[in-house]
């Protein structure tokens, strides 16, 4: 065989190179004093084949007067905007009027409509009716589910055979009472469970599943009435009498503008009388008036009490404010008013009044909102921790002289 020469030729492609030239223009603005004037020449615009200049000429009322009420109608639905104020129900135009094909004689119909009713035979059953028979399928309700305790969920208690004993030769008197020891009270009645607490034996015929009958009411005597006289303790007030430290007019009807006049005038001059009780005296908005002046002026009181009274929430207010001005006043009370809910303003304006006061140990107000009610306890607390502190601010208040008073007695 001849040998095959093999030969390897190479090809030079030439690269083709572009090059871009870009070239920017720079235009110079030059000012100049002459003015050129522009002619503009515009198409004249047409509508409908004419001139829109014909159209201002025409009278639109002449036109309106010469189409029909069916091209009225339909010029007023392409032109008339939809009315937002009705609902989309009523903004459609009705189509469905219709004249009518001739007289209407509703007796002749009435008799026409019943007449045809009588005449028609009606459908004939394709399954003739048997009495007795059932057709179909009863239903039948599924089986409620039937819940299975577990082996896991059982506990077993031993309880040896001492207590197992005891507790299978107990009597049913015995496991009441030990119910009730324990706490168990689902497993007793009313009756059963404040027996085994008194100790008075089960009652007789009354076991697991007796009836509590019900007992009679007991009859609390009202409170007797206050007898606490007014123009003398009024007097004691004027006369700074050291023996008279708490005063009590609580529920004490009938109390003139005068007395309370007399009273507040006393009180700014008294150094001896602590607490202020006037719960239920019929107050209202010009006599606590006269009582927020007092309070300003008095060093001495430390436990106000104006409970249900006919004082207005701004009068409320004033009361709090005129509490700034003593630095002995540790409780204040206020609630159940003739106005039962203050307002989110009043209740700012009290929370902000509080929190400016260093000796409030204690305020008896119902506060609605959250942000209040929080702001004032944590107030409150820090004042009794602060003063808690400090032995000789705590033998100043009456607050911690009580608590310490109570534990001694216990």
């Amino acid at each position: 065989m001849d040998s095959v020469e093999m030969v390897e030729e190479s090809y030079e492609e030439p690269t083709v190179r572009r090059r871009t030239v870009r070239t920017s223009y720079k235009i110079e603005e030059t000012s100049s004093t002459t003015t050129t004037t522009k002619t503009v020449t515009a198409t004249n615009q047409k509508l409908y084949g004419k001139d829109l200049s014909e159209y201002e000429n025409l009278d639109v009322d002449q036109l309106l007067a010469q189409l029909s009420p069916e091209e009225i109608s339909l010029l007023a639905k392409e032109v008339d905007p939809d009315d937002n104020f009705l609902p989309p129900s009523q903004r459609c135009s009705y189509t469905c009027e219709k004249e009518a094909t001739g007289p209407l004689d509703r007796k002749k119909l009435i008799e026409h409509i019943n007449k045809q009713a009588l005449e028609t035979p009606d459908v004939p059953e394709l399954k003739p009716y048997v009495p007795g028979t059932i057709r179909g399928k009863k239903w039948i309700p599924p089986p409620q589910p039937v819940r299975e305790r577990e082996a896991e969920e059982q506990i077993a208690i031993d309880l040896g055979d001492e207590y197992e004993n005891a507790l299978t030769e107990a009597s049913q008197e015995e496991i009441i009472d030990l119910a009730a020891i324990l706490g168990f009270h689902s497993m007793m009645n009313q009756d059963q469970y404040h027996a085994s607490l008194l100790n008075k034996g089960q009652p007789v015929g009354l076991g697991w599943d007796g009836i509590t009958k019900a007992s009679q009411p007991k009859a609390f005597p009202a409170d007797p009435p206050n007898t606490t006289d007014v123009d003398a303790t009024i007097r004691q007030v004027k006369d700074d009498d050291h023996q008279l430290v708490d005063l009590n007019w609580n529920n004490i009807k009938n109390i003139s503008d005068e007395k309370f006049d007399q009273l507040f005038e006393g009180l700014g001059m008294n150094t001896h009388l602590e607490t202020l009780s006037l719960s239920n005296v019929g107050m209202t908005d010009g006599v606590a008036l006269k009582l927020a002046d007092v309070l300003e002026q008095n060093n001495t009181l430390r436990v106000v009490n104006v409970e249900t009274n006919f004082i207005s929430p701004p009068v409320i207010v004033r009361l709090i404010k005129s509490l700034l001005g003593t630095k002995t006043m540790e409780e204040f009370r206020a609630s159940n008013q003739r106005s039962q809910v203050l307002g989110n303003k009043i209740e700012m304006e009290i929370t902000t009044l509080v929190e400016q006061n260093p000796t409030l140990l204690r305020l008896g107000l119902h506060l609605e909102y959250n942000d209040a009610r929080h702001r004032v306890a944590m107030h409150l607390q820090r004042n009794i921790d602060r003063i808690r502190k400090d032995l000789n601010l705590r033998l100043q208040f009456r607050f911690f002289n009580n608590l310490c008073r109570k534990s001694l007695i216990k």
